[in-house]
């Protein structure tokens, strides 16, 4: 995991996602994809909201969530820690969290009157920048 919360989430400020619904997601990511495994310790509250500049309301919230999800547990004193039931997914579950992000961009593509080959060709050189 990586140990400075800035560089585990990345907020977009100008989406129409809630932040909260953001960090949710973003840890949902991290743990079906294994990059946060059980046991594994959350940052605090007090360092992601400043590290992003967030209200620490905003990022308890998404603690609560995830702990009430089972992918966060409690640990009195300690603070939160990826859930034990938190094993990474099966691939298809993957794609799945994908699949709105996907969507979204799908939507703008046509709402853009953009062509599939110049989007595809896009979304391919923006995973080979990302590596």
């Amino acid at each position: 995991m990586p140990t400075h919360p800035a560089s585990l989430f990345s907020i977009a400020t100008g989406s129409p996602e809630p932040i909260y619904r953001q960090l949710v997601e973003q840890v949902r990511r991290l743990s079906a994809s294994g990059q946060l495994r059980p046991g594994d310790e959350m940052p605090s509250v007090r360092e992601i909201a400043q590290a992003l500049t967030l209200n620490p309301m905003t990022v308890s919230k998404a603690y609560g969530l995830l702990e009430m999800e089972g992918v966060l547990a409690r640990r009195r004193g300690l603070g939160m820690v990826v859930a034990e039931s938190a094993a990474p997914a099966a691939k298809a579950d993957i794609v799945g969290l994908l699949r709105p992000t996907l969507e979204r961009a799908a939507t703008e593509a046509r709402q853009l009157e953009l062509d599939s080959d110049t989007v595809l060709s896009l979304f391919a050189t923006i995973l080979k920048e990302t590596k």
